[in-house]
């Protein structure tokens, strides 16, 4: 019985401390904190929503891989893991899920936008809107 509870004991201490380092590597930005991190050298900007969504305003400079799509995980393997990288959605969902299937994916460090555009708009930041 003492070797069951030793073992349960050591199991649940590696899986949690794998779950803190898989969330180390996951941070939730401020928009502010967001324009500071987007000037870093080599970070990569994506924005997870759909291309109609993206079509109709998106903060500069960010590319979009619709997390809808059927090549979504795909469409993550053409950035680079070793290099940062800033997503958002609507209202951090998307780029919740996302960032922990980055993470899956080896991607080194990931920034999540808190709020997603919405909070972006709401603190009165400006987005950039595709004409046809």
């Amino acid at each position: 019985m003492k070797r069951f509870i030793l073992l349960l004991l050591i199991t649940s201490a590696f899986t949690f401390s794998c779950k803190e380092t898989t969330e180390e590597n996951i941070k939730l930005v401020t928009p502010e904190e967001m324009k500071e991190l987007s000037q870093m050298d080599g970070v990569q900007l994506v924005d997870v929503r759909t291309p109609e969504e993206f079509e109709e305003g998106h903060i500069k400079g960010f590319q979009n891989i619709d997390f809808m799509s059927d090549t979504f995980q795909e469409d993550l393997e053409k950035l680079d893991k070793t290099k940062p990288v800033i997503v958002y959605c609507k209202s951090g969902n998307r780029s919740g899920k996302s960032c922990k299937i980055m993470k899956e994916k080896g991607f080194v460090k990931v920034y999540d936008l808190e709020g997603g555009i919405e909070q972006w708009k709401y603190e009165g930041n400006k987005v950039e809107i595709l004409l046809p």
